[in-house]
């Protein structure tokens, strides 16, 4: 008989037991198959930058390019007979705050330089300016009258 009252006692005990460790798993299966579906996928982060669309040497090249800064150094090697050469060089590259490369057109002495021009080169867009050396503005080529 006591078999029997054991039996009785224990094996309802542990088919509830059974059955609420089987439901509780069951129900948290559930849960997170609901929030998985719920839940958004990750979305890239898109960084903003500013993207530079000329490099240094397409800044001096534009620059270099510019029928007044070629008609210059003609004048210049015709004139020192050869001995003084104009050359171009990049002096600074866009920043924040300044986005444009300087470019310096300049006569290349032996023992030093003689500045000619000088030149921004906007950044991204290519847009040469001068400095107007008599404003001491930068202005557009169509507004420039060099000497």
């Amino acid at each position: 008989m006591g078999n029997f009252i054991k039996r009785s006692l224990c094996y309802p005990f542990m088919a509830s037991l059974l059955i609420g460790l089987t439901c509780n798993s069951t129900i948290a299966q559930s849960h997170s198959k609901y929030f998985q579906l719920k839940q958004k996928p990750p979305q890239p982060i898109k960084i903003s930058q500013a993207t530079q669309a000329i490099d240094e040497k397409t800044a001096l090249n534009l620059v270099w390019k510019l029928p007044q800064v070629q008609r210059k150094a003609r004048e210049i090697e015709r004139l020192s007979k050869g001995k003084i050469r104009v050359a171009a060089m990049v002096d600074g590259s866009p920043t924040p705050e300044a986005p444009y490369y300087t470019v310096q057109v300049y006569e290349n002495h032996v023992d030093y330089i003689d500045t000619i021009y000088w030149f921004r080169v906007l950044s991204p867009s290519g847009d040469i300016q001068v400095l107007d050396i008599i404003q001491n503005e930068y202005v557009t080529l169509e507004k420039w009258k060099p000497n």
